[in-house]
């Protein structure tokens, strides 16, 4: 282990505790069974036909943990948006979201597309989604994913998220999944790359993309929060700064069968310590590191 990681692993120890080790990646992919496209029966036929090795995900419905040397992202399955493959941590924020049947729901930084059309599949492809991105590319992935996944109720729109709210619009339900510095999928470059001033500029920026929802929010309102890191500079003190500034308040989370530990109530400084109700996903070998949390006003 490099000097680099050893800073990381020290870091991260302080807050999944000293028994905290840098995981082993299983080779497995995680799929999620587009039922817009498939019913799980079929998929499981088909899986079955072509030996694919299948593990429920405890925490969430149509989803699998798979061993197969099949690369799955370049099967006529996967071209057929039949499933969609996403870790099975990133599953949570939409299910925390709990979105139904004819609401109108803002996802604020959308692509590629994961949780927009898990979002829509939960939603039965009725209501709307706002989907929103910034940068061409990503939007050409959202786009991509939304069409073959046989999304129908979802509109794209290209603003930058902070300035968003300028649109004067209000929604009942708000996802926020953050652009964030990703370690927390352990990926070995990353986390040597990740330096304290590329997290802190992302952290500035995740407070203005979390001002600019909280001020489209409607009164009972949710917004779930979430991102694919580990530093609290990221997590709890992007929702604090939410809480004391905005008036949100921290709902407390709770996802059965998922491996996680509270957030924390201090880093440096001390956050409200309703912090605590909020989640972090533990990384392991068949999950990416993730913290979600549900605000509400």
């Amino acid at each position: 282990m490099n000097k680099n990681m050893s800073l990381e692993l020290s870091r991260y120890k302080q807050i999944y505790g000293e028994e905290f080790e840098i995981p082993e990646r299983e080779n497995v992919w995680t799929v999620r069974v587009n039922i817009l496209k498939i019913s799980l029966y079929d998929f499981e036929q088909i899986a079955r036909q072509k030996g694919w090795d299948l593990e429920n995900v405890p925490w969430v419905e149509n989803t699998f943990w798979i061993k197969t040397n099949d690369i799955l992202s370049k099967t006529i399955e996967h071209s057929l948006g039949y499933f969609f493959s996403q870790n099975a941590s990133s599953l949570v924020p939409a299910l925390v979201l709990d979105p139904k049947p004819d609401e109108i729901i803002l996802d604020l930084s959308a692509a590629p597309g994961a949780k927009t059309t898990q979002t829509a599949a939960m939603m039965k492809n009725s209501g709307v989604i706002i989907a929103n991105d910034i940068t061409p590319e990503r939007l050409k992935a959202l786009r991509g994913n939304l069409q073959r996944c046989g999304v129908i109720n979802t509109i794209v729109t290209k603003t930058f998220g902070e300035i968003y709210f300028k649109k004067g619009l209000k929604f009942s339900k708000i996802l926020l999944d953050a652009p964030c510095t990703g370690t927390g999928t352990m990926n070995p470059r990353i986390l040597q790359e990740t330096s304290e001033s590329g997290i802190n500029m992302l952290s500035n920026l995740q407070k203005r993309l979390i001002e600019s929802a909280a001020k489209m929010l409607e009164k009972d309102g949710v917004l779930i929060y979430s991102t694919c890191s580990l530093e609290p500079e990221e997590n709890e003190e992007v929702v604090n700064f939410a809480v004391e500034k905005f008036g949100l308040s921290v709902e407390k989370t709770k996802i059965r069968k998922l491996n996680f530990i509270p957030g924390l109530t201090e880093w440096k400084k001390r956050f409200d310590d309703f912090l605590s109700d909020a989640v972090r996903i533990l990384p392991t070998e068949k999950t990416e590191g993730f913290f979600v949390c549900k605000l509400r006003y």
